[in-house]
């Protein structure tokens, strides 16, 4: 697992299958249930049914990111979210939606925008799935709240699943 703003710009892709399965967990590790990108990441790289799949930790989504999609063939994106019931999971796929606002050359960027990055600058299309757990604090800290702790097995099962269907070697 990389960690931190710097790890996906400064991973080679070493180690992991070209056009295998990345997944980007992003949040701020600072504010409470937004951390749950760093909890998420830390058991997804350790889950043996994700062996051969790159998984990476950011703050946030960057341009930068766009060439290591560029180079999967499956993309799962999972983050922390406002708008749903704290601790519920959702995943949705991401079709060729087009970004919000245009801006997909900003230092932040959302799961739109970066696909259309790696797709305009790569031609990429890999599959992508966004999986969320909906926040219920987001007040500076580093703990979860309990429900998304709970949560936190369910979303694991969702990604791995999401992963298997994929069929990534495992």
């Amino acid at each position: 697992m990389d960690a931190g703003d710097g790890g996906a710009s400064g991973e080679s892709g070493a180690g992991r299958d070209a056009g295998g399965a990345l997944v980007i967990c992003y949040g701020s590790a600072l504010r409470s249930d937004d951390g749950l990108g760093w909890h998420a990441a830390a058991r997804l790289a350790e889950d043996p049914r994700l062996k051969g799949a790159q998984v990476l930790w950011q703050q946030q989504l960057t341009p930068e990111l766009a060439v290591d999609v560029s180079h999967a063939s499956l993309v799962v994106l999972v983050d922390a979210s406002v708008g749903e019931q704290a601790g519920a999971i959702s995943v949705r796929r991401l079709l060729d939606e087009a970004p919000a606002d245009g801006s997909a050359w900003s230092h932040h960027l959302g799961p739109a925008e970066l696909i259309a990055l790696a797709r305009e600058l790569w031609g990429a299309s890999p599959s992508v799935f966004v999986v969320s757990v909906g926040a219920a604090n987001l007040d500076v800290g580093e703990s979860l709240s309990p429900a998304v702790e709970q949560a936190l097995p369910g979303l694991v099962d969702a990604v791995a699943a999401i992963v298997a269907a994929h069929g990534q070697p495992g």
